[in-house]
């Protein structure tokens, strides 16, 4: 028996208890159906969370794209090209070095962080 029968008997139960009762037992009534109907969406809920989540651990870190990495990546390119340009005109070489040794420490750290953070989750 799936739960949408237990579901639809419970509805039942409570139109029938309603005509038995009277109007005056009306909210209680309701009351009680929603909750079970909020119990079995929290039911789906967890489930599908859970199922996510196990996919998720299940899978390699290479399986997906990173997010947050690909858009840090994809920034620091877009702006290391102008960043170059005019450390490279401005300062010549020390500025340029100094300007790349940011960026790869940008990228550094956060490589560093991200990799602390999945340590812990396992």
């Amino acid at each position: 028996m799936s739960s949408d029968d237990s579901l639809h008997r419970d509805l039942d139960a409570a139109i029938g208890a309603r005509r038995d009762l009277g109007p005056e037992y009306e909210p209680a009534l309701i009351d009680s159906f929603v909750e079970k109907v909020e119990r079995r969406i929290d039911q789906r809920l967890d489930e599908r969370l859970d199922d996510r989540l196990s996919r998720r651990e299940g899978e390699p870190e290479s399986a997906g794209l990173n997010t947050p990495s690909f858009v840090l990546g994809a920034i620091s390119l877009g702006t290391g090209i102008p960043i170059t340009a005019i450390s490279a005109a401005i300062t010549d070489l020390p500025g340029l070095v100094v300007a790349w040794l940011g960026i790869v420490g940008v990228n550094v750290a956060h490589a560093l962080s991200t990799r602390s953070r999945q340590g812990r989750r396992r």
